[in-house]
């Protein structure tokens, strides 16, 4: 008895040892997928763009990497998201992987339409081995071919020039963010807050723009590059926030890290230039005879970056006056930006998010018609603090001093 026992423990213990590779796949049997872009073609069937990386020319070894060209892309059509996928096989020698994917690019088309953007999600969603935490763009004046299919010279993969882009432009300029499939679907079935999208361009020669002559080049025929903010209203893309007022989303949001801003002084253009180092934006509401007021509250720190007029910037009084300016532009700005988004009837700011928090019983009366009728009329006060920290590496203008 005592043998049967010690021989079943064994097998036991044996077992996840002996399963361990019961799904291994070959690297030279895998196609990794590093972007998707998905277009609306007939009878709304999704046309979509593979876009596969080619390790051999890519590698970074003392060789160096191949002369070909660092990605391949293959298009294939279906009804369904799957139906597209599965037929791309037939042209593609390996199979396709998506654990890599990076990047998905849907076409304006595509996003207008609420149905295939569900059902796209939902292919997305479903895939374990595909990741949410891929990022996602609409591809603006542009199809989603056109950008998954544009050679890039400074990164050898297109798709990684978009994801370190809107990470750094979030970071420097503050008029985009970094955005995730899990983001977007997270806004969709949620309440009191409703998601946005970064749109992407393509600019220049499009004919040139994934041709091996595009690599070719110190300044390029054509590149891509971020354009303003979509918004997304019940799973549909409805208008477009231009750049100009998209920074003020940011802010709102709490994502903004550093922008610039540049003032008027004595009446001179352009005079200064202030750079935000750390920024903070708190959104909270107060109840008034039953409505939701809310109360957005900028603090921001920054420095002089640029000082093109005569200024004296060891005044108290004077940094004390650019704190103000920039308070007062960085206010009109915000404002601007939430009478845009006021108007689309569309909270993508999550003012209803804070309400619901607040007073959970209140918001069960208003979430209904939240978007389209009390968010619409909703009384918003904004409140921005402004310290100006240092001046650079000098003080007055370095040609202030020519004339004495």
């Amino acid at each position: 008895m005592k043998k049967w026992l010690l021989v079943i423990l064994f097998f036991i213990m044996s077992m996840p040892v002996l399963s361990g590779c019961w799904n291994q796949k070959e690297l030279t049997d895998l196609a990794f997928v590093m972007a998707l872009g998905i277009d609306r073609g007939e009878d709304d069937l999704y046309h979509v763009s593979f876009q596969l990386v080619n390790p051999a020319n890519v590698s970074t070894g003392q060789t160096g990497g191949g002369q070909g060209l660092p990605i391949a892309v293959y298009k294939s059509t279906g009804r369904t998201i799957t139906e597209a996928a599965r037929n791309a096989t037939k042209k593609v020698s390996r199979r396709l992987y998506y654990a890599h994917t990076n990047l998905v690019v849907v076409s304006e088309e595509v996003a207008r339409d609420r149905t295939l953007m569900l059902k796209m999600l939902d292919a997305f969603a479903r895939d374990p081995e595909f990741r949410t935490t891929t990022e996602i763009v609409i591809a603006r004046d542009s199809t989603a071919e056109e950008i998954v299919t544009t050679l890039t010279i400074l990164d050898k993969l297109p798709v990684t020039k978009i994801t370190k882009e809107l990470k750094f432009t979030e970071a420097m300029k503050g008029e985009n963010m970094s955005i995730s499939i899990d983001d977007l679907i997270d806004g969709i079935v949620g309440n009191g807050k409703e998601p946005i999208l970064n749109g992407y361009q393509l600019i220049g020669m499009k004919e040139e723009a994934n041709k091996a002559t595009n690599l070719q080049k110190t300044t390029t025929d054509a590149f891509l590059a971020a354009d303003g903010l979509a918004v997304i209203k019940d799973g549909a893309l409805i208008d477009w926030i231009e750049s100009k007022k998209s920074r003020g989303v940011i802010w709102i949001l709490n994502k903004a890290k550093s922008t610039d801003i540049t003032l008027k002084w004595n009446g001179k253009k352009n005079a200064l230039s202030i750079v935000p180092i750390r920024s903070k934006t708190k959104v909270s509401p107060v109840f008034k005879n039953g409505k939701p007021v809310i109360n957005i509250k900028i603090e921001n720190e920054g420095w002089v970056s640029e000082a093109n007029t005569a200024i004296d910037l060891m005044d108290p009084k004077i940094i004390e006056k650019i704190e103000k300016l920039t308070e007062k532009a960085i206010k009109k700005e915000v404002q601007s930006t939430v009478k845009e988004v006021k108007r689309l009837k569309c909270d993508i700011f999550g003012f209803g998010d804070v309400v619901h928090k607040a007073n959970p019983e209140l918001w069960k009366k208003l979430k209904g018609d939240w978007n389209n009728n009390y968010f619409a009329d909703l009384e918003v006060n904004v409140k921005v603090d402004t310290y100006v920290r240092r001046e650079g590496v000098r003080t007055n203008p370095f040609w202030s001093d020519i004339n004495k």
